[in-house]
């Protein structure tokens, strides 16, 4: 006759301390002197999406300036300026970086 043995338990690791959480200010400093593509790459990504959302607001204060016949809100002059900015921002600040946060994200 054969005798089982009992079954053994699963090994479960618990740690002997709770996880280290770091100071105050730790991921700022991270951020800051990081040099690991995918956190640039998201950076590069966030950044260039706030600016997509500035550049946003400025079409839509475009939009609704051209939405009635005659001037609502923006004299000639501010409305040329605020169409070189837009335009600035989008191309300068969103469409040119979020192509090298991609990469840098992907790669």
């Amino acid at each position: 006759m054969t005798t089982e043995s009992p079954p053994l338990r699963s090994l479960q690791f618990r740690r002997p301390f709770p996880a280290r959480r770091g100071p105050r200010g730790d991921l700022i400093y991270r951020l800051i002197t990081t040099t690991d593509h995918k956190l640039i790459g998201t950076m590069y990504v966030v950044a260039c999406f706030t600016f997509f959302v500035v550049g946003g607001l400025m079409a839509l204060l475009l939009r609704v300036e051209l939405a009635a016949p005659g001037l609502a809100f923006l004299s000639n002059e501010q409305y040329n300026q605020l169409f070189t900015m837009h335009g600035t921002t989008m191309l300068l600040f969103y469409a040119t970086p979020i192509v090298f946060g991609f990469a840098n994200l992907v790669l």
